[in-house]
């Protein structure tokens, strides 16, 4: 009895000389974690303010982009029917010019309708602010007489090249910073053959450098000018077929117009026939024939030379 009473007064005695201790290890061990923490958190912030960014944009942790300006190039197609394609292409190219923009390339020309009869036509390509790619449509469309059936087609596309060109930007900083550190090691370079390797790679890197930033000018020339083709067709090159003051519809029309283009074709080809492969045939068969005849003429001459000493 007396030794279970003083194994407990032992185990008193050991529970209240290791209390103390706790106490004193529990606060340093919750300081220690607590600056942990917070250098860990100090280190994420560092982290989160040196991400990425392209032309001042901050990129996410995942490498997309979250706020930067998608990268978009717009171009545009329609064919109008007007009554003067001359004076339609002229609008069109003054009005490019009046928005900030250009004219690529322009053609005037002539050219023949069903019944043989020459009208004009053109295409023009312009170049307009982006921004004002719709307003510049609704100009063009607004030169025709009637929308519904003046305004052939119109087709407006758009192509994003925000990944690509974020690519580009990207690569074009490593290229910069690559060709900063080969020109310091050149400038410390000694040895001859060392100066020539760094010069060959230093301008290879310049090449590339030089190659990426064309690539960024084209696609911010595009995407901040827009590209429009119009097709300019004549009001007399898509007349109605009339017949005697009547215009006939649908499908009536369709089997009229293909009896006329089958008269036309056969009237043509007798015309190409008696005017040119005739004369062509005569050209060649006539010598042919006399060549023959002459030949058929000697052979008899000959075979009644040999029959005649027979005969006597």
């Amino acid at each position: 009895m007396k030794r279970q009473i003083c194994a407990l007064i032992l185990i008193v005695l050991l529970l209240a000389g290791c209390a103390p201790a706790s106490e004193s290890v529990a606060p340093s061990f919750t300081e220690d974690s607590a600056g942990f923490a917070n250098s860990m958190d100090m280190e994420q912030e560092g982290i989160m303010q040196s991400e990425p960014s392209v032309d001042g944009e901050t990129f996410g942790q995942n490498g997309n982009a979250s706020a930067v300006e998608r990268i978009v190039i717009k171009n545009a197609s329609l064919s109008i029917v007007v009554e003067d394609p001359a004076s339609a292409l002229s609008k069109i190219s003054q009005m490019a010019e009046n928005m900030g923009g250009f004219v690529v390339n322009s053609n005037l020309h002539k050219t023949y309708i069903e019944n043989g009869v020459e009208v004009p036509a053109a295409e023009v390509s312009i170049r307009v602010p982006a921004d004002q790619l719709t307003t510049a449509l609704e100009q063009i469309k607004g030169m025709v007489e009637n929308p519904e059936s003046d305004i052939q087609n119109e087709n407006v596309t758009g192509q994003d090249v925000t990944k690509d060109y974020t690519d580009l930007k990207s690569r074009l900083r490593n290229s910069e910073d690559a060709e900063a550190q080969l020109r310091e090691i050149m400038a410390s370079a000694t040895k001859t053959e060392d100066v020539l390797s760094v010069f060959n790679r230093l301008t290879q890197v310049r090449e590339e450098i030089e190659v990426l930033q064309g690539q960024i000018n084209y696609y911010e020339e595009s995407a901040r000018l827009s590209s429009i083709s119009v097709n300019i067709i004549s009001t007399a090159a898509i007349q109605p077929l009339t017949i005697g003051g009547w215009e006939p519809v649908g499908v009536a029309r369709d089997a009229l117009q293909a009896l006329i283009n089958g008269l036309k074709f056969l009237a043509n080809a007798l015309i190409w026939i008696l005017l040119f492969v005739a004369p062509i045939l005569l050209l060649i068969t006539v010598p042919i024939l006399l060549i023959v005849r002459m030949f058929i003429r000697r052979k008899n001459q000959r075979k009644s030379k040999k029959e005649q000493p027979k005969s006597e």
